[in-house]
């Protein structure tokens, strides 16, 4: 997997109030990733940006609602989530000043 890819596979960490119990408690953090992204290409992506080693991948893909709005229906962008669990020790620090 090229270096260009690695980069446009993860889109960003999903912060919610779930997503931060599963930090605490279980090792786990939530991405948004790529639409056409699979686990194996997750798992590389997160260990190479983030140096550590992943223990598994699950990915949750959710369908955009339609909506009613002033202009008719509208249709919201498809989504897809990706759990990461991280391995015994590691961890990843999103609060990295440089």
């Amino acid at each position: 997997m090229n270096q260009e890819r690695i980069y446009t596979v993860l889109l960003a960490p999903h912060i919610s109030e779930k997503s931060a119990m599963g930090a605490e408690n279980a090792n786990q953090f939530v991405f948004k990733v790529a639409l056409d992204a699979n686990k194996l290409e997750i798992k590389k992506a997160v260990e190479s940006i983030f140096s550590v080693k992943v223990a598994s991948v699950q990915v949750v893909r959710s369908k955009g609602k339609v909506k009613r709005n002033k202009f008719g229906l509208a249709k919201r962008s498809d989504s897809k989530k990706a759990y990461i669990r991280l391995a015994e020790g590691q961890e990843i620090d999103f609060s990295v000043a440089e």
